[in-house]
């Protein structure tokens, strides 16, 4: 059997299968111009999803048309600048928030929580498709699932305070994850088993990389239910939970 010729520009061939900067050559002792402009671009853009203005309204209103209930909260980070100089109070419902979620009506099995994070762009722009994909994988997998809680200011700990408040065995964040100079829109998923206030994150699971050049939507929700699933029927997450659904998606794939 032939070793097949390795390819005659190499960087060339490796730059098409990833956004990283690979090779990017010198100008002198400086990079090119090209990549220069290139990265300030992606710097701008990933300051710009940090400081972007959360659509919460679109959103509360596009999930309501998928037959969804939603409710809305805040965290105790009044601002922006607040979020982004008080990681602590992103992680806490404000008084209000925590009174109306504490009126009746359960979560069900789960809670699903929308947080604009740390990119409201990737929020925006991911969050109600993925949840399109989610909701009915989760009703196969016979786990029903409550009001959907849009919060804003929040930090991935705030889930577990609502999950806590409304009495749900698990909960799942949709969040925006902190911008990279090849990702300002990347969004994140983290499933935490029996959440209260006080949980580290060795107690969470993490889909992470939700994005058009990243996670697609179908597999996302895949492993998301999946793990969800999992995660109930052994009362674990984090550590404790290893991700195999890629080889239930394997197992689930017709043979040729």
């Amino acid at each position: 059997m032939k070793t097949p010729a390795p390819p005659s520009r190499p960087l060339e061939a490796l730059r098409e299968l990833t956004p990283a900067r690979v090779g990017l050559g010198r100008s002198g002792a400086s990079m090119p111009t090209e990549a220069l402009l290139a990265f300030t671009l992606d710097h701008a853009r990933a300051r710009d999803a940090v400081h972007a203005v959360f659509d919460g309204q679109r959103l509360v209103m596009e999930l309501g048309g998928l037959g969804l209930e939603v409710r809305t909260v805040s965290s105790q980070a009044r601002n922006r600048r607040d979020y982004l100089r008080r990681p602590d109070l992103g992680r806490m419902l404000d008084a209000d928030s925590r009174r109306a979620l504490e009126k009746p009506g359960g979560a069900g099995k789960i809670a699903i929580v929308i947080g604009d994070g740390l990119s409201p762009v990737a929020v925006n722009m991911h969050a109600v498709e993925l949840v399109r994909q989610l909701v009915p994988r989760l009703t196969e997998a016979g786990v029903p699932c409550g009001p959907v809680v849009v919060a804003s200011g929040a930090r991935v700990a705030l889930g577990d305070e609502i999950g806590a408040v409304l009495g749900a065995r698990m909960v799942v964040m949709l969040i925006g994850e902190r911008p990279g100079l090849s990702a300002p829109d990347s969004l994140g998923a983290y499933l935490t088993f029996a959440p209260r206030i006080g949980l580290t994150d060795e107690k969470r699971n993490c889909v992470s990389n939700i994005h058009g050049a990243g996670l697609g939507y179908d597999e996302a929700a895949f492993k998301i239910a999946w793990l969800v699933r999992e995660g109930i029927a052994r009362e674990v997450t984090g550590v404790a939970l290893k991700d195999e659904s890629g080889t239930a998606l394997i197992a689930a794939k017709p043979r040729d």
